[in-house]
């Protein structure tokens, strides 16, 4: 399983309860760290962040991914809408959460979001 990442580092603690949650162990983590410009156009910014994604149209429909999304959400929305026109389905995303009691502040992997099967599970209920 390989892991984009758009946000924070992950540390060791954090890719073992991915790989327990995911059920499979992470091969790789690709960094691609995301700053956009609030004051300009966020598509461009946006295709520039994808072209550096190092793996091919092929490797993108095939390989077993998992995306943590980036902090801002305006950026994660526009994100997920370009990896699902490469990819042709919604990917998996990581959801972090602050561990119980921790201080300073210290973050544990939720869950893994299946933002597929949340599409197909609403579009069951598009005609009620």
């Amino acid at each position: 399983m390989i892991l984009l990442n758009f946000s924070h580092p992950l540390t060791a603690a954090q890719a073992d309860q991915l790989a327990a949650l995911a059920g499979e162990p992470l091969e790789r983590t690709v960094d691609l760290p995301v700053q956009f410009d609030p004051g300009a156009p966020f598509e461009p910014q946006l295709r520039a962040l994808a072209a550096a994604i190092p793996l091919s149209p092929a490797e993108l429909q095939t390989l077993p991914l998992l995306v943590n999304p980036p902090a801002l959400n305006f950026i994660t929305a526009v994100l997920l809408a370009h990896l699902h026109g490469l990819m042709g389905y919604f990917p998996p995303v990581i959801r972090l959460r602050p561990a119980a009691g921790s201080m300073p502040n210290r973050f544990e992997v939720a869950e893994i979001l299946n933002l597929q099967a949340v599409r197909e599970a609403a579009r069951t209920s598009r005609f009620e």
